[in-house]
């Protein structure tokens, strides 16, 4: 079976897109067997990352490695078992033809709550949730009182990933990995840095999910969209002697990503 890999949060602008193209596209490069999936069906950024990415070497006849990319198959509602769930199907079919080739699925979900979304995160053997580094995005994983910032008790986002976690127990599956990624850090704000670094240490610890360091607030990511490409990619474009420090740095962020993700079999040697 393949690996499957969500990355999940339910609030939109942490970078999500960015951290699902460079991780699928990292493990491609790396010589794994890569499948996608876009669960947002209205903004489809990913998917519209991947298709930026064929364009671009359609254009300048170059190859570039590549995961493999499946939209939800469209389903004919009157095959459907009573009570069965159309999106459930949906998601089903698609891991399922992937499962056929690959060795890792990335599923990237869209930053609401949705059916596919709940659905997504019980398959997942590891989860990956970028945050951007604040008291908004922490709201996310649980309610801090605004006075004493103690932590009062888990959000609805961390309860659905509970209650994931129960789903994958009750059919013998191994534990979920949920990885929290620093995302979006920024040079200054360094007392806010360890304010929020020391609530995370302190909620991983009572809900379950480690913390690893994620992408720099780079203009480079903005950039790289349009054309679909990676930090990863720059050597094989012919951009290398004109990277710079912060170009440099956001690489090696994406390396100690990959290391912290620590998914099986991969050695990461970029």
């Amino acid at each position: 079976m393949a690996h499957i890999i969500v990355v999940g949060n339910e609030k939109g602008g942490a970078g999500k897109s960015t951290v699902s193209m460079h991780v699928a596209t990292a493990l491609a490069r790396m010589g794994h067997r890569t499948g996608v999936l876009d669960l947002d069906l209205r903004q489809k950024s990913f998917a519209r990352y991947i298709e930026n990415r064929v364009t671009y070497c359609s254009r300048h006849g170059i190859e570039l490695p590549m995961p493999e990319f499946h939209e939800l198959p469209e389903i004919d509602r009157s095959t459907l078992s009573a009570g069965e769930n159309i999106y459930d199907r949906r998601l089903s079919m698609a891991v399922s033809a992937l499962e056929k080739n690959c060795e890792f699925i990335l599923i990237d979900c869209p930053g609401s709550h949705t059916r596919l979304s709940q659905v997504a995160h019980s398959l997942a053997d590891t989860l990956i949730t970028p945050m951007n580094d604040s008291y908004i995005d922490f709201d996310l994983l649980a309610h801090v009182d605004g006075e004493t910032n103690k932590i009062i008790g888990p959000s609805v986002y961390s309860e659905m990933v509970w209650n994931a976690r129960q789903l994958r127990a009750q059919a013998g599956l191994e534990p979920l990995d949920w990885v929290v990624v620093r995302n979006r850090l920024g040079p200054q704000q360094m007392h806010n840095k360890k304010k929020i670094g020391d609530a995370l240490q302190a909620l991983s610890q009572r809900i379950g999910f480690r913390v690893a360091p994620g992408f720099g607030e780079r203009v480079i990511f903005r950039e790289l969209f349009p054309r679909g490409l990676t930090l990863l990619d720059l050597r094989d474009i012919g951009v290398v002697g004109q990277m710079n420090v912060s170009n440099i740095a956001a690489r090696q962020e994406l390396r100690e990503l990959l290391k912290a993700l620590n998914l099986p079999g991969v050695k990461v040697d970029f």
